[in-house]
C-alpha cells in the first residue's frame, strides 16, 4: 500500500499489518532518494568586467556538477617606472675571431660574443661560383688571325730615331752665350739672370 501520512488517524487504534505496510512504504521512499558521492568542476569562465558572476548546478547521476561564471578585473593604471639597474660591464675592445669561407649555397653568417670585457666576432662569407671557362683562341694557322702576344720590354733609342723626333722643333740655345758680365743696377742685374736662366733651360 501506498505511504498514508495521515494513518493512523489521532485517537484510534493502529493494526499491525497497516502499520507494517507504512514503515515498508516509507523506507521506499527513502530508498529512491538520489545518493550523491562526487563533485565536479566542469568550468571556469573569465567574463568581462561589470558582469555578474554566475554559478550553475546540474545533478548527473550521482554527481554533482558545477559551471562558474567569473568577472575579470578592470585593467590597472600604468605602474610607476622601476628604479635604473645596475651599470653593465663595459667592454675594452673588439676582435674577429675566425673568417671563414664557406660554400656558395651557403648562407653567411656572423656569430658575436662577450667574454665580459671584449667582443668576439666570428665570420661565415660563402666563396663567389666558379666562373664558365672563356673561348679558346684562334692559333694563326690557315689564314685566322692569331691573338696579340705579350708586350716586349722597351727597345733603345737610336741617334737617328732621336733626331727625327726633335726635328722641326725649335732650335736649342747651345750656340747663345750666356751675359756673364753683371750690372750695377739692380733691376738691369735681375734681368740679367733671368736671360740666362733661360738659356741654359732651353740647352740640350
Amino acid at each position: 500500500m501506498p505511504f498514508d501520512p495521515n494513518y493512523p488517524t489521532d485517537g484510534n487504534s493502529f493494526l499491525a499489518e497497516p502499520m507494517r505496510q507504512q514503515l515498508l512504504s516509507l523506507k521506499a521512499m527513502i530508498d529512491a532518494l538520489v545518493t550523491l558521492n562526487a563533485a565536479q568542476v566542469d568550468a571556469v569562465n573569465t567574463v568581462n568586467p561589470g558582469q555578474p558572476a554566475n554559478a550553475a548546478v546540474t545533478v548527473d547521476g550521482n554527481t554533482l556538477r558545477f559551471t562558474f561564471d567569473i568577472p575579470r578585473g578592470a585593467d590597472g593604471a600604468n605602474g610607476n617606472d622601476g628604479a635604473p639597474g645596475p651599470q653593465g660591464p663595459a667592454f675594452a675592445n673588439a676582435i674577429v675571431d675566425s673568417v671563414t669561407t664557406i660554400d656558395p649555397s651557403q648562407p653567411a653568417s656572423v656569430s658575436v660574443g662577450f667574454d665580459g670585457s671584449t667582443v668576439h666576432f666570428t665570420f661565415a662569407i660563402p666563396r663567389g661560383n666558379d666562373g664558365s671557362q672563356g673561348q679558346q683562341g684562334n692559333d694563326g694557322q690557315q689564314g685566322f688571325t692569331g691573338n696579340d702576344g705579350a708586350q716586349g720590354p722597351p727597345g733603345e733609342v737610336t741617334a737617328a730615331q732621336l733626331n727625327s723626333a726633335i726635328s722641326g722643333t725649335s732650335n736649342n740655345t747651345n750656340s747663345v752665350a750666356t751675359l756673364d758680365s753683371p750690372f750695377a743696377d739692380a733691376d738691369m742685374e735681375a734681368l740679367r739672370l733671368k736671360m740666362n736662366e733661360m738659356i741654359l733651360t732651353a740647352r740640350r
